[in-house]
């Protein structure tokens, strides 16, 4: 089936039991968010909020939040849409699996955007930006803000659609300070999609024209966040997953979405930037506020039954968790060919994605002597050098023959291989001083930080046990040893203060382990709460790769340095607290709990949903 609107999908969804109407007047200032969360964690339907505080429109939440739901969406397209990125990666498979991929280059062809000059849903009427339902998800928030925009930029004096860039940039609808309805704010660099162009404007005297879609078919926002192969069009790669042509048409300068929900257009300022943020985001911590750029608003298009389409974003897993799974099912073909040598990979989700990437590669070896990593090094530094695997800030890597029902997928699994294999006097290599995903500020600064890659293979160096050394404790500071799963040991200690008293603690700590055999507990982390972390997978995967920057937090026991190389024959040591520098975990207000506390309650709306 190819969705024409978003109602359509609304009603195809509502039609099939996974839809969840909402009655009651909810506010969009914190209270859609928790009653989305809550409904996400019980792995719930979409949304329908249908009374939208503020607002004359209605709003949908959830609609990928589950994999069976996002599947279902994409149902009759999936597979084929997965053959042509196949064939635009490498051609010839064409010829070499014929059977396979003969209808693709057909279905490419039909995905073509198409210039709509009569049908033009998105001008039935104009409002303005306050009219717009004022979603704010988290109590820190500068303001309200779109979460699913679709950015549509051409460069200057472009006429090409092809050549255009449809992104998904976060937009700050108000707070800080825009002014009202008139300006609001784009969250870009200028390095990448729309930050080119805006770098090319720059240099001309052209303004800078630039349209926000909201809604529309589910694949039209999918595809403002899909990384594509090079030459392929997200409009192209929007018509391909839906089954029906992405529709556009210009209109006093701008390029307008014909199906879309919303349409925002205007002009951004070159020259001005204005405070954005904070916003709640997907690493579980609010990204703070910087200077971003501004857009001057001129027209706030909708069509007839207009639905706002928006997602809430906050520590992983969350709806937009759907949308790794997504890429990872279209395009796990072909990573082999991206990365020669790369079996599978896995950003973790949990961790925030980018904080942790697991992969599992193909080591050759010379037979007459000891096997130590090689060829996956050099597919470790493949992986951190293109894509958005570059963002990856601690990247274990293992080899493939060791184990060859491995499954990145599988974590605890794969924890429990490489910590039984690993070896940290020869196995850990830092990048200090280097760039890390702006939303990480566990680095020594905005955009700033380290990246550590272990890598592993050969035979068992260990049996790991979740049993603490006889006579085991711990110094003044130091308390709840905990086991995460065997081999991993969480320990509790005092809160960081600064630097230098941390890592005085942490190198008493040290010490103090030293007097123990631990060989069967390879990996230690220092935590604010060894209960909350030893609870869930989850809660220790998001604690120790969120809150740590390798080149900083990263210690061991009898540790040295040879020839620059750091290496430590005991324990490893992760300093997983939470540092002053760190931005503030995000955490519901208890206001917003009671709210919702009563939809859910007996009486409510929301009772046994």
């Amino acid at each position: 089936m190819s969705y024409k609107s978003l109602k359509h999908c609304i009603q195809d969804l509502e039609q099939h039991g996974k839809l969840l109407r909402i009655k009651s007047q909810v506010d969009p200032n914190l209270e859609m968010a928790e009653i989305h969360r809550r409904i996400y964690d019980a792995k719930g339907p979409a949304i329908l909020y249908e009374n939208v505080k503020g607002s004359p429109f209605p709003a949908v939440s959830n609609l990928y939040g589950t994999t069976e739901r996002t599947r279902f969406l994409f149902r009759h397209t999936m597979k084929q849409v997965q053959k042509i990125i196949e064939l635009k990666i490498d051609p010839i498979q064409l010829l070499k699996h014929p059977t396979r991929y003969w209808k693709a280059p057909f279905s490419a062809l039909n995905g073509l955007p198409k210039k709509a000059r009569f049908r033009k849903p998105i001008l039935f009427g104009e409002t303005q930006i306050s009219q717009l339902p004022q979603v704010k998800a988290w109590e820190m928030d500068g303001g309200a803000f779109v979460t699913l925009p679709q950015v549509f930029s051409m460069g200057p004096g472009a006429t090409d659609i092809m050549k255009s860039n449809l992104g998904m940039y976060r937009i700050q609808l108000s707070g800080n300070d825009y002014v009202k309805d008139k300006e609001i704010g784009l969250h870009y660099q200028l390095h990448r999609g729309i930050g080119v162009h805006h770098k090319a404007y720059n240099e001309t005297d052209q303004p800078f024209k630039v349209s926000v879609f909201v809604g529309g078919p589910p694949s039209n926002a999918f595809s403002a966040i899909m990384p594509l192969p090079e030459n392929l069009s997200e409009l192209t790669f929007a018509g391909l997953l839906n089954g029906r042509r992405f529709r556009y048409f210009q209109q006093d300068g701008y390029t307008l979405s014909a199906d879309a929900d919303f349409c925002i257009t205007g002009t951004i300022v070159k020259n001005k930037k204005l405070p954005e943020g904070p916003f709640g985001d997907h690493l579980g911590y609010y990204s703070l506020t910087h200077d971003f750029p501004v857009m001057e608003v001129d027209k706030v298009y909708h069509r007839k039954d207009a639905i706002w389409h928006f997602t809430v974003v906050g520590r992983p897993p969350a709806e937009d968790s759907s949308f790794g799974y997504l890429i990872h099912e279209l395009v796990k073909e072909l990573a082999p060919q991206e990365f020669p040598g790369l079996k599978d990979v896995n950003a973790v989700d949990a961790a925030g994605v980018h904080p942790l990437l697991l992969a599992i590669g193909s080591e050759r070896y010379m037979p007459f002597r000891e096997r130590r990593p090689e060829e996956i090094l050099t597919i470790a530094n493949h992986l951190l050098g293109k894509g958005q695997t570059t963002l990856a800030k601690y990247l274990f890597i293992a080899d493939h023959s060791d184990d060859p029902n491995l499954d990145t997928h599988e974590i605890e699994h794969y924890f429990n291989h490489v910590l039984e294999r690993v070896d940290w006097t020869r196995d850990l290599h830092f990048q200090t001083k280097t760039t890390i995903d702006t939303l990480d500020y566990s680095g020594d600064g905005w955009n700033a930080g380290s990246k550590v890659v272990v890598a592993c293979c050969g035979a068992k160096k260990r049996r790991l046990e979740a049993d603490l050394p006889p006579n085991f404790d711990l110094p003044i500071g130091f308390l709840n040893p905990k086991f995460v799963q065997k081999g991993i040991l969480a320990i509790q200690a005092t809160a960081f203060s600064d630097a230098d008293t941390g890592l005085k603690t942490i190198r008493q700590l040290v010490k103090w382990l030293e007097r123990y055999d631990m060989e069967h507990i390879p990996l230690v982390v220092v935590v604010d709460d060894s209960d909350f972390v030893t609870q869930t997978l989850n809660n220790f995967l998001w604690v120790t790769f969120t809150r740590s920057n390798p080149s900083h937090d990263i210690h061991g026991v009898h540790s040295f340095v040879e020839h620059k190389h750091w290496g430590c024959k005991g324990a490893l040591i992760i300093d997983a607290r939470i540092k002053p520098h760190h931005a503030p975990p995000l955490i519901v207000d208890e206001k917003t709990k009671l709210a919702v506390d009563k939809l859910f309650s007996k009486g409510g709306e929301l009772y046994n949903k």
